[in-house]
């Protein structure tokens, strides 16, 4: 399996099931303000808004905090003028794994800042922007459990212009299609009796570098993990491959 494929698999079991990091009510708070902000407030109509929403319950973030996430996207909470911004930050982790960190802020140097702690605590660098998102390309992501049946997923994937899939566990698969494509993607596979259980962007690996020194996979995986802790932080992507074994025994 390959390596963003394993860890986006660990960290979507994390976020439901490790109630300990508050910080994830932080960040899928503040995806849903940005969600809000960007088209109309109504999840109807607002695919962005309405995966995030997902997330955002999925993870156990009471209904009271959602809709005042979306009421601040909206500028319709009064007392709060605090603005977010997304932006993309660039880097290398040990064994030169490249790694692509989405963030939303309201301080620039702030989180730029704790970005470089970060990653020279734990033997990487925080690079200038584009000396490593070129290796990655923008996909759309439907996450589905249940499948029991591949040839049904194919013919699903098919019909909803997938370009890909890939079995990430038992019963569990990633389908992978272009990012304007993700909506009519996650209908689809909807319509055809699939459990979609999350529809996201993410950036996807165009090359992987092969890590089997298990210092160094140690070092990173607590880097991926240290940065993905971070408030500001959304989302972490790197190009590794590692063996189960291997990635198991480092995050122990």
């Amino acid at each position: 399996m390959s390596g963003h494929s394993k860890w986006a698999n660990i960290k979507r079991q994390k976020a439901v099931v490790d109630a300990k990091r508050g910080n994830i009510f932080t960040q899928l708070s503040r995806a849903i303000i940005v969600a809000a902000r960007n088209g109309v407030p109504d999840p109807a109509g607002n695919f962005q808004l309405r995966t995030a929403i997902d997330k955002a319950k999925a993870a156990g973030i009471p209904n009271d905090n959602i809709d005042r996430a979306i009421a601040k996207g909206a500028g319709t909470l009064g007392g709060d003028n605090s603005s977010l911004e997304e932006i993309r930050y660039e880097g290398y982790g040990p064994g030169g794994v490249a790694i692509l960190i989405q963030a939303l802020t309201d301080n620039r140097n702030r989180t730029a800042a704790d970005l470089r702690v970060s990653f020279s605590k734990n033997g990487g660098n925080l690079g200038e922007i584009g000396c490593v998102s070129w290796m990655f390309s923008q996909k759309g992501i439907c996450v589905i459990e249940g499948v029991v049946d591949e040839e049904q997923l194919l013919e699903a994937s098919l019909e909803g212009n997938a370009e890909s899939y890939e079995m990430i566990a038992d019963e569990t698969a990633e389908v992978f299609t272009e990012v304007t494509n993700l909506e009519k993607l996650s209908q689809t596979l909807k319509a055809q009796g699939f459990k979609v259980i999350e529809a996201e962007l993410r950036w996807i690996p165009g090359n992987q570098v092969e890590v089997t020194d298990a210092d160094q996979a140690k070092s990173l995986l607590k880097l991926i993990d240290t940065l993905e802790g971070l408030d500001d932080v959304q989302n972490v992507t790197a190009n590794f491959e590692m063996a189960d074994n291997l990635m198991v025994l480092s995050m122990a």
